[in-house]
């Protein structure tokens, strides 16, 4: 799909799974989201992870573990709501029940649906 304008969008990929909560697997998913959100922007869009909003809220909050009470109510939530204020929704990675959710409420609101960086143009310089 081609597109001809700056999107604004939403990078869902694996956060937790497949890491049994191990914090350097972890940042490894991380890292994987953070090194394609700056494609994105070198592509000429504007990219945002969930993350970059739930973390720091989370801390905020309290929480004391990777899925206690506190991050449960705010990490996938949050992201969730993100996607009513993105155009698209990149899906990286291997299997995430998350990412797979954040694909399955993007199509529902009518968002564009990538699957692959190469799927998204890039946009000359304004």
């Amino acid at each position: 799909m081609s597109n001809t304008k700056p999107l604004f969008i939403l990078v869902a990929g694996p956060y937790r799974s497949g890491t049994n909560d191990d914090p350097k697997l972890i940042a490894q998913n991380v890292k994987a989201m953070t090194d394609t959100a700056l494609e994105l922007y070198r592509k000429g869009h504007m990219p945002v992870l969930g993350e970059w909003f739930a973390l720091p809220l989370i801390e905020a909050a309290g929480s004391k573990e990777i899925g206690d009470d506190i991050f449960n109510e705010i990490f996938h939530p949050i992201a969730v709501k993100l996607i009513a204020h993105c155009d698209a929704v990149l899906r990286i990675g291997g299997a995430s029940s998350g990412a797979d959710e954040m694909v399955r409420v993007g199509r529902e609101k009518g968002k564009l649906i990538f699957t692959d960086i190469s799927e998204i143009s890039t946009i000359p310089d304004n």
